[in-house]
């Protein structure tokens, strides 16, 4: 007998940001209050590898549903511009840095643009260029061009599953490698493998916005900074920096 597809688990878009936020929240407080070679710590950073790769999926998706890909992109750079301070707060403990390093948001909007060149340049040479140019832009960015990879990975394959999972491994045993080369301690990159349970999460994926409305829309973006800020302030209240 055939499976019943109806009976099979399916989550909504504002299901898996939910998911996504939470999984930051987690990731976000083990970095900041749980030693990070601890059992607990290493559980939190596996648990928090889900975001990164859920929301790039969901900036590929959004490319695709906007009506507006130049408002879109305006609303990715102006929070990618309001998260830097609480982001180097959080990272630093302190609301400005010398250090060139800014938030996911920058590499999303980063991971957008490239998108946006690949579905709109027709010249191949050109659309490579601006792809490349894309990449080396977001390295200052948190997750770098990883975030661009995984937005191209998702939104070029769009429709097609089986090669979105295929090449996100791809992409992702490729980030462990890198990562494991040029840390001093090359086991203690293995956490970043938890990005495979956001594989596993977007498979679940209904295609449905969900409940939640304008509320839903903004939620990522405005708890985002908001949750780093709170967190920075915390850690320096407890004396953390």
């Amino acid at each position: 007998m055939m499976a019943d597809d109806s009976k099979q688990l399916r989550l909504s878009a504002n299901a898996l940001k939910f998911i996504a936020i939470i999984a930051m929240l987690i990731d976000h407080i083990a970095w900041a209050f749980v030693p990070f070679a601890s059992p607990l710590g290493q559980i939190m950073h596996i648990i928090g590898r889900i975001t990164a790769p859920t929301m790039c999926f969901f900036i590929a998706e959004g490319y695709f549903h906007t009506r507006d890909v130049k408002r879109y992109a305006l609303r990715l750079g102006i929070f990618a511009v309001l998260s830097h301070c609480p982001f180097i707060l959080f990272e630093f403990g302190r609301p400005f840095s010398n250090h060139l390093y800014t938030s996911v948001i920058y590499s999303l909007f980063m991971g957008l643009m490239a998108l946006w060149a690949w579905d709109k340049i027709q010249n191949p040479f050109f659309k490579a260029g601006a792809i490349l140019l894309c990449c080396i832009l977001a390295i200052p960015g948190d997750w770098a061009f990883f975030a661009v990879i995984y937005v191209l990975i998702f939104g070029a394959n769009r429709g097609n599953f089986k090669k979105q999972a295929i090449w996100f491994s791809v992409a992702s045993l490729l980030m462990v490698l890198i990562a494991s080369i040029s840390s001093k301690s090359p086991y203690s990159q293995l956490f970043q493998l938890g990005v495979f349970l956001a594989l596993a999460l977007i498979s679940l994926y209904s295609g449905q916005k969900g409940k939640g409305g304008k509320f839903a829309k903004w939620a990522f973006y405005i708890f985002y900074p908001l949750h780093l800020l709170i967190i920075g302030l915390i850690e320096i209240y407890l004396g953390g920096f």
